[in-house]
């Protein structure tokens, strides 16, 4: 047999395979159809996305996988699968910090999806209102950053908000530069987000040292006002190249090459205990010597693994600090309520902000 024979023997096999596929891509949304009709009979405010089942797929799938199909091609296949499953169950709205093409919107697909209607708003705190009002059922906001550390207005949103988290994605930070122009030397004036700025400060010095920086309130609104202007260069995402039509001049230029945000899903519900969860509190404790350590040492008696620790002003009254702490396990754990119970008469306050599957990369 010819080669070409070959080829087109195998093209045939795969268009029978593919076949396959969509008529088991249907069959299986049927029974998605068929859990949501029972979901909302049981309980019509019954949230439809379950991160820890997603979870349990993947993982399942991921251990099953016999090849040479790549292990990490799984994940995203099936989230794409999952969300166009949710679609057929109800609608799944997700607020998030945009305009589109920004970071916040990249972690939120990852999350969520195509499938899922996206609801871009101006500001972090915008997307707290939009799920406290109803009008999203999920949110996205950016918490950390590996670089340039942790967002405060995103951790200040939290005293005052009654809002759970729901779930975290962590998400790589690639910057590009971009343009109309197809030539560096023909840039005058680089737009961009203040912390993306940062984190290529040492690029641009070396490379563009005398071309002036101007800040934007977002990535993606730096892309977009160089939509009419050939002169002027953005940095952001290789997805806001794509939306505005620019040329990437050079690729990944941030200066530390594992950069990484980190990113909250907002909900005004608590999520299901999946095994490998994670537990976010915030509180205060009184202002006297070996508070702190009065605070941390029910913790490690419990056995239970501090993942991080923030101080932030409580901006309720001089030298008054709030920390926020995440420890891996989730407030369901026997330890963990324990653990609470012991520290919550040392703290003028203390508030769990939720317990939540633990990002799987």
């Amino acid at each position: 047999m010819s080669e070409q024979l070959k080829i087109e023997d195998s093209r045939k096999e795969i268009d029978r395979l593919d076949d396959e596929i969509l008529r088991l891509l249907n069959e299986r949304s049927q029974h998605v159809i068929a859990i949501g009709k029972a979901k909302r009979k049981a309980d019509p405010n019954a949230l439809l996305h379950t991160p820890g089942r997603e979870a349990a797929i993947v993982e399942r799938l991921t251990k099953k996988n016999p090849g040479p199909f790549p292990n990490e091609a799984i994940r995203p296949v099936y989230r794409e699968i999952m969300s166009a499953s949710l679609s057929l169950e109800g609608t799944q709205t997700v607020a998030y910090l945009g305009p589109p093409a920004t970071f916040t919107h990249i972690a939120a697909l990852g999350k969520f999806g195509e499938s899922a209607k996206y609801l871009p708003v101006n500001g972090i705190k915008e997307v707290f209102n939009e799920v406290e009002r109803g009008r999203a059922i999920y949110g996205v906001v950016p918490i950390e950053n590996s670089t340039e550390g942790v967002v405060n207005y995103t951790l200040d949103m939290f005293i005052d908000s009654n809002l759970m988290i729901y779930g975290e994605v962590e998400q790589e930070v690639s910057h590009h530069l971009m343009s109309k122009s197809t030539a560096l030397e023909d840039i005058k004036i680089i737009y961009s987000h203040p912390q993306a700025l940062a984190q290529c400060r040492n690029w641009l010095d070396t490379h563009l040292p005398n071309v002036p920086v101007a800040e934007t309130p977002s990535t993606s609104r730096a892309a977009e006002r160089c939509t009419e202007d050939p002169t002027a260069a953005a940095i952001a995402s290789e997805l806001a190249a794509e939306m505005y039509g620019l040329q990437i001049l050079k690729s990944r230029i941030e200066d530390n090459i594992n950069n990484f945000t980190r990113f909250l899903v907002l909900c005004k519900h608590a999520s299901d205990p999946t095994g490998k969860d994670k537990t976010s509190i915030m509180l205060s404790v009184k202002d006297r010597a070996g508070a702190l350590y009065d605070l941390l040492r029910p913790f490690a008696s419990n056995g239970i693994s501090m993942t991080k620790i923030e101080s932030r002003p409580s901006r309720r009254k001089a030298w008054e600090y709030i920390f926020f702490v995440d420890v891996e396990g989730h407030n369901s754990e026997d330890r963990i309520r324990r653990t609470l119970d012991e520290i919550k008469p040392r703290c003028l306050f203390l508030k769990v902000l939720g317990s939540y599957p633990m990002h799987a990369s």
